[in-house]
């Protein structure tokens, strides 16, 4: 069995203990604080490693990455 056939068993498993939706806030806020923490090393490597810095992160924050929304050439 591979490894995300045995995380989707996990998170079944602990799917099937929810009962409230306060439950569920909980459960989605603990796996958002994961990917977030995990994220946050990813970032701290790349730091670490000289491939981003201050620079790159001030690049980042003017960045428009938005694709232009083309109403006319959509319209049916």
């Amino acid at each position: 069995m591979s490894y995300s056939q045995l995380a989707q068993l996990e998170l079944l498993n602990a799917i099937n203990s929810i009962k409230t939706e306060s439950e569920l806030k909980e459960f989605r806020d603990v796996i958002a604080r994961y990917f977030a923490q995990k994220a946050q090393r990813a970032i701290d490597d790349l730091w670490e490693e000289g491939v981003i810095n201050n620079e790159t992160i001030e690049e980042w924050g003017e960045e428009h990455m938005r694709t232009p929304y083309q109403y006319e050439a959509n319209r049916s």
